[in-house]
């Protein structure tokens, strides 16, 4: 199939976002790994068909020129982060109503995904910046994390929430999802705000999350250091600022 990519909604340092009219086109720079762009869309596909979640259809994925891309259906409206930008006076409606997409994630369940241990495991083993004693420490700490089954995004953030004309909400991006642990998701949505210079959201989101879950403070904060650890491996990632999170020192 022939896709129009004249009209670019979005860019990042890999990857380009086109719409052809009800059609979005996450089309990969060259040489980015096939592996990586099937493994998204069979997630995109698992949450799809595994949830009731409001997500993008999932088309295809396609190969236009030398670059693999996925295709998915539409969704019109405005992103969560834009609609706060827009209207700063309703930051803490639009965070209450972050927080509550959040957990209405988090309440679902996808066996079939990768468990976030795992991935932490195999990030933290593979990052080259980390000194061995960190590494020591983190890999301990995250062996005894609890196992959970929780949908996890993995990149939730409000760029990522598209809030329709109507009132409705849509959650794209799902490169990063896996199953485990709420908390460790809820660390990444704070490191996310704190690595955008938003800390004082950062802040108020950690705490909105942890009273509208009921998961103390403290648990989400001992996964901080880990995440902030598996960001190392992304070189478009604010290294100084990571390595402030890492950590090992416990939480009081």
């Amino acid at each position: 199939m022939n896709y129009n990519l004249n009209n670019e909604i979005a860019s990042k340092n890999n990857k380009n976002v086109y719409r052809d009219g009800d059609k979005t086109i996450k089309l990969y720079v060259e040489n980015y790994s096939k592996a990586n762009v099937l493994n998204e869309a069979l997630n995109q596909a698992r949450v799809e068909e595994g949830t009731d979640l409001k997500i993008p259809k999932l088309i295809e994925v396609a190969k236009i020129g030398e670059r693999w891309g996925i295709v998915s259906n539409y969704i019109e409206g405005k992103t969560l982060k834009t609609l706060m930008e827009e209207n700063p006076e309703k930051l803490d409606e639009y965070l209450e109503m972050f927080v509550d997409i959040q957990l209405e994630v988090l309440d679902h369940e996808v066996p079939l995904l990768n468990r976030i241990k795992d991935k932490f495991k195999r990030k933290l083993t593979e990052a080259k910046n980390l000194d061995e004693a960190t590494r020591f420490e983190l890999l301990h700490r995250l062996s005894g994390m609890e196992d959970h089954n929780k949908l996890c995004h993995g990149d939730f953030n409000p760029a990522n929430i598209i809030v329709t004309n109507s009132g409705e909400h849509y959650i794209i991006d799902w490169a990063h999802v896996t199953q485990g642990n709420a908390s460790a998701d809820s660390a990444r949505t704070f490191l996310i705000f704190s690595l955008h210079g938003r800390e004082e959201i950062a802040d108020k989101y950690l705490t909105l999350f942890s009273e509208k879950s009921g998961i103390p403070k403290t648990h989400i904060q001992r996964w901080i250091p880990i995440v902030a650890a598996t960001q190392l491996l992304k070189e478009d990632e604010n290294h100084e600022m990571l390595n402030k999170w890492i950590d090992v020192v416990d939480y009081q």
